[in-house]
């Protein structure tokens, strides 16, 4: 779920580049078809899989510190190659390398499918991410590559429609494939998707590279994917070891240190993968630091929902996998109109509004407590972030493209799109730290008063570990058990109702951002070139 928002400047990237390898007019629905399927196997998953976790705690007995490295162990190499993978296609062929990508998604997720404990999920998880760096920037530069004139803005048309049908029904096949066959099924459906996937780019889809392609930034990646894991690996540990832990301390360090040395790395290196010279654009820095923290609230509280529809309320899986449908609903039809906001008043106005209403959105998620219908408990709080999303998404895409010269774009877009992946990548381990605190503490106050043994205590505190799916500790019946199972669930309420509130404060702090740095209608976009040169640059 925390994946089924869709991440921003996706067209861009399609739009920012030349078609060096048009296709002829009959390979182009091959060409569409191919790209359409690749790009939603990796979107599928991930909204998939947030709805499985549920299930794949119960059968693998995975702690809710093995759920977290579930989801994070494919976005931390999605997050942190995503940018080298386009690079590979743009040198080494763009159908190889995104057909490379598919078979490496398609065994990996065997391995999910076939995996017996944690550990081994977890190592597939990450090895489906190398897999989705790769597919997920081939798909769209093959889009670039094979259209150009009218057929580019209908070829674009088409991906985008059927993205927008990925997103809905992504969740509900995902809760359908857990509840009705297994969640092994989630992932192994991706075989034969892959299959045809890789049979049509063989036989219809024309190779292309780009003879100016920047060389790989090896140090660049190695550096940026060290700093993120061991961010990460801290921020995740610390929940069942606490920030005084060891390991936790030096993966602390070795992370910041990292990310410190990318950005060194990065300004001293002659092609980077990541360009710190865009950066000088106002409107390019607060697209993204907007990106940042609006997409980590949604990202970090959006993967809480399922468990508490799931672990709290009781819903089926496929009931959760639904919930989300009416956002998807609400952007997708709202979504062009928004685009055409930035036209009549420019981006900043929609870029304001739609993070507030986006955290209003987040507040009422904060309502609800262990019963109520979903109609008058959570739909109110998704309808609220669809209209505040629907207001964001094709301004902000706007704002990178137009921010930097013109032959930039897809740099731009490239770099505010991996920006959204690392926020919800960081997110969640940062809103779980909260998500644990509320919970232990809500916990531990609301069973002070009953008479429990020592081992009850002990076995109940070394559950905390799984949050709503702790369990009563052996022995335990009657009043006492009820009361226990009782206040899991509402401790888990509560943790999930602070993280809520830590996304609608990250959410009002983007729209602060977006009144400070984005410039308004009519107002010069100050470009990296128009600062170097101190020339002026188009208007916004």
């Amino acid at each position: 779920m925390a994946n089924i928002v869709r991440t921003p400047c996706d067209e861009g990237v399609v739009r920012s580049r030349a078609a060096d390898a048009p296709c002829e007019r009959t390979s182009g629905p091959w060409v569409l078809a191919a790209t359409i399927v690749g790009s939603a196997m990796a979107f599928i998953d991930g909204t998939v899989t947030n709805v499985a976790l549920p299930s794949i705690q119960t059968t693998l007995g995975a702690t809710a510190v093995d759920a977290q490295w579930i989801v994070e162990s494919y976005a931390l190499f999605l997050a942190a190659l995503i940018l080298v993978g386009g690079s590979l296609g743009d040198q080494y062929g763009r159908r190889r390398i995104f057909t490379l990508g598919v078979a490496i998604f398609a065994l990996a997720s065997v391995g999910c499918g076939i995996a017996m404990n944690p550990e081994q999920l977890i190592v597939a998880r990450a090895i489906q991410g190398v897999g989705g760096a790769m597919l997920v920037p081939g798909s769209l530069s093959i889009i670039s590559a094979s259209f150009d004139g009218d057929q580019r803005g209908k070829a674009i048309g088409t991906w985008s429609g059927f993205s927008g049908i990925t997103a809905a029904i992504g969740p509900v096949l995902g809760g359908y494939l857990v509840e009705n066959v297994t969640w092994r099924a989630a992932f192994l459906i991706n075989v034969p998707l892959a299959a045809v996937v890789i049979f049509i780019a063989f036989k219809h889809v024309p190779e292309s590279r780009d003879p100016d392609a920047r060389r790989l930034d090896i140090p660049g990646a190695v550096l940026g994917t060290l700093g993120l894991g061991g961010v990460v690996y801290g921020l995740i540990e610390s929940q069942s070891n606490g920030f005084g832990d060891l390991p936790v301390i030096a993966s602390l360090i070795l992370g910041v240190a990292s990310l410190v040395a990318f950005v060194f790395v990065e300004l001293r290196s002659p092609e980077p993968m990541m360009p710190l010279s865009l950066f000088r654009s106002r409107n390019f820095s607060g697209a993204n630091l907007l990106t940042l923290l609006l997409y980590a609230g949604l990202g970090g509280s959006l993967y809480f929902f399922p468990f508490v529809l799931i672990q709290v309320h009781g819903y089926s899986a496929t009931a959760a996998g639904s919930a989300f449908l009416p956002f998807v609903i609400i952007t997708f039809f709202m979504s062009r109109w928004a685009g055409g906001l930035v036209t009549r008043y420019g981006a900043r106005i929609p870029l304001v509004l739609g993070p507030i209403i986006t955290a209003a959105g987040f507040l009422l998620f904060a309502v609800p407590g262990t019963e109520g219908s979903y109609w008058t408990t959570f739909f109110p709080a998704v309808a609220a972030m669809g209209l505040g999303m629907s207001l964001v998404i094709a301004p902000l895409t706007t704002t990178a493209l137009n921010s930097v010269e013109g032959r930039h774009s897809g740099l731009a877009s490239g770099v505010n799109n991996a920006v959204s992946r690392t926020a919800g990548l960081l997110a969640v381990p940062l809103l779980g730290v909260f998500v644990f605190a509320a919970f232990s503490a809500s916990l531990d106050r609301q069973v002070a008063d009953l008479d429990l043994s020592q081992n009850a205590i002990q076995q109940l505190e070394a559950s905390k570990v799984d949050l709503g799916a702790a369990e009563v500790p052996q022995g335990i019946g009657g009043k006492t058990a009820e009361t226990i199972d009782r206040a899991i669930a509402e401790s888990f309420v509560s943790g999930f109702r602070v993280a809520m509130f830590v996304a609608a404060g990250l959410a009002l702090i983007s729209s602060l951002t977006a009144a400070i740095m984005i410039e308004g209608k009519g107002k010069p976009a100050r470009t990296e070139k128009s600062r170097e040169t101190g020339g002026e640059a188009a208007p916004a």
